[in-house]
């Protein structure tokens, strides 16, 4: 085992930034409002199997589909383009009928907003340099982090007040529209 601090700082670094959970709190306490109930356990649980399992077969099963990492971040960023309009408009585009806990829990919860794109393509470039054990560990501790800010969401919601939650949301809808922007730019390239 090859185990290192530094890496596993710098990987659990790396992951907590694009997976941005504190930025996604807005959305975090928009869902719970359309939902009802989040399950911070199920979520941080699911994203994390999601991230181990993609970090282990993700360039594999991309091959078997025929898709190539630069299309799956390319698609994973309309996913988040839209998403940060629904932030920044105050709009409604993703809707779901049958908006139960369990469902908002997995999607876009657990999926694509804590395991998105984002994140997934980050832990195949991160296999690229660390050792798997040290990724494994960063991941674990991002999971950890996401279930602490999504079990505390409502308490942070209730200190930033909802002119301060409506303010943050279209900062965080900015940034996630930047990122979304960068992703798409970054691999468009890559597949012309």
């Amino acid at each position: 085992m090859d185990f290192n601090v530094k890496e596993v700082f710098t990987a659990f670094m790396v992951l907590f930034a694009v997976i941005d959970i504190i930025g996604n709190i807005p959305i975090v306490i928009d869902l719970r409002k359309k939902a009802g109930h989040i399950q911070s356990e199920k979520a941080a649980i699911i994203a994390g199997v999601i991230m181990i399992l993609f970090l282990f077969l993700g360039k594999s099963l991309l091959t078997i589909i025929g898709v190539d990492v630069n299309s799956f971040a390319v698609a994973g960023s309309f996913i988040l383009f839209f998403i940060a309009l629904e932030m920044i408009l105050g709009i409604t585009l993703y809707k779901d009928d049958e908006s139960t806990s369990v469902t908002a829990s997995v999607f876009p919860l657990a999926f694509p907003l804590i395991a998105g794109p984002g994140s997934l393509t980050t832990l195949l470039s991160l296999r690229a340099e660390f050792h798997v054990e040290n990724i494994i560990i960063a991941v674990f501790l991002n999971v950890i982090v996401i279930y602490i800010v999504l079990k505390t969401s409502s308490k942070i919601e209730k200190i930033i007040g909802p002119n301060g939650i409506n303010i943050i949301r279209k900062i965080f809808g900015v940034i996630l529209l930047a990122i979304a922007v960068k992703l798409f730019a970054a691999n468009i390239k890559e597949l012309f």
